[in-house]
């Protein structure tokens, strides 16, 4: 009930859900494992149901899909991907943290640095229910989307979570959704690596 109630509350009232994220008595590990492991599956268990049962076209070409073993294992690497993603993020956070005057204990930063990762990706885990229909345009919309939303959330959060003050909150927040976009570039760049080496998509006859 407490993921439900976070997942949507992070969604309604920000404000609100980020002093009762800030007051709560968690460790780092309890706020991922909770939240993490089942948000992240959405994206990859939409993508494998429509690149598989659904597929996509382009123009006014034949219906595209993948077969189930290069979607499953395709599907697999993103799922592993999306777990360490908020976890290396939240490490980041965390370790930035003093630098911008956060006077919290060390396990409190790290609770916190590791919840501000796991809520602030809120979003994007669950625009990923788009891969269901895995249309370029629509995926890309709520990609954007949920991205901005993101954005916002990382603004609003940190001065919050963190107790410091909006000066030092800004530049804190500006810092993490840099990494965050750099974050982006490397997953990019290992995905055209990973694809080299031969674990690419196989298209269905």
């Amino acid at each position: 009930m407490a993921l439900l109630e976070h997942t949507l509350g992070i969604l309604l009232h920000p404000d609100q859900e980020w002093k009762a994220i800030r007051n709560e008595r968690h460790s780092f590990a309890q706020v991922f494992f909770s939240h993490v492991p089942i948000l992240a599956l959405i994206p990859p268990v939409a993508a494998f149901i429509g690149v598989t049962q659904v597929g996509w076209t382009i123009g006014d070409g034949d219906v595209v899909k993948l077969t189930v073993e290069s979607a499953l294992s395709l599907c697999i690497m993103t799922y592993i991907a999306l777990m360490v993603g908020v976890y290396v993020l939240g490490e980041f956070i965390n370790w930035m943290a003093k630098t911008y005057g956060v006077t919290d204990s060390a396990e409190k930063r790290h609770y916190e640095g590791t919840a501000l990762a796991v809520y602030i990706t809120t979003p994007v885990f669950l625009a990923g229910i788009a891969g269901i229909y895995p249309e370029l345009w629509l995926n890309a919309v709520a990609t954007i989307l949920a991205g901005c939303y993101a954005v916002y959330l990382v603004y609003e959060g940190i001065p919050i979570l963190m107790n410091i003050d909006k000066e030092r909150a800004f530049m804190y927040a500006t810092s993490v959704v840099t990494v965050g976009l750099v974050m982006l570039v490397i997953v990019r760049v290992g995905t055209v690596i990973v694809w080299g080496m031969g674990i690419g998509p196989v298209y269905v006859d």
